[in-house]
């Protein structure tokens, strides 16, 4: 059984840290930090996320399931990504559970850190990954 997400204080040093690493430009390529738009504040939102590259395709990946930052993209489909000095604007738009199976499976296998909160395994076929896409929502990033 998959574990539970909570936001408790070393999850939130940890982001804190990652946080400053990600705006001085350190650390995984894939490392950005997500700025979405509070769907009920209107305020901006900021989170570390690790996105999945495939070819020039990019997907930003909810390990942690429904979180607030997934609620805030599907209210509103613009985010920012800032690495360094670097700041783009896209567009993200969640993707079906087919689509988002394999994407899933790259990720666990990327980053094995969040592999306990997914029922399937990194050795398991994409297809055992399309079952955890309801859980673990997958965005499709567009400019």
């Amino acid at each position: 059984m998959a574990k539970t997400y909570r936001l408790g204080p070393a999850r939130r040093a940890t982001n804190a840290m990652m946080t400053v690493l990600i705006r001085a430009g350190i650390g995984a390529k894939s490392s950005y930090l997500l700025t979405t738009t509070g769907r009920r504040s209107g305020k901006r939102r900021t989170t570390p996320v690790t996105l999945v590259e495939s070819g020039n395709q990019r997907w930003l990946v909810a390990p942690y399931g429904n979180v607030s930052w997934v609620h805030n993209v599907r209210a509103n489909g613009e985010v920012s990504l800032r690495r360094g000095r670097r700041t783009e604007v896209l567009h993200a738009d969640g993707v079906d559970a087919q689509t988002a199976g394999p994407v899933l499976q790259q990720y666990v296998r990327e980053v094995p850190i969040t592999a306990s909160y997914f029922d399937a395994t990194a050795g398991d076929p994409a297809d055992s990954f399309i079952d955890e896409a309801s859980r673990h929502p997958v965005f499709h990033l567009t400019e």
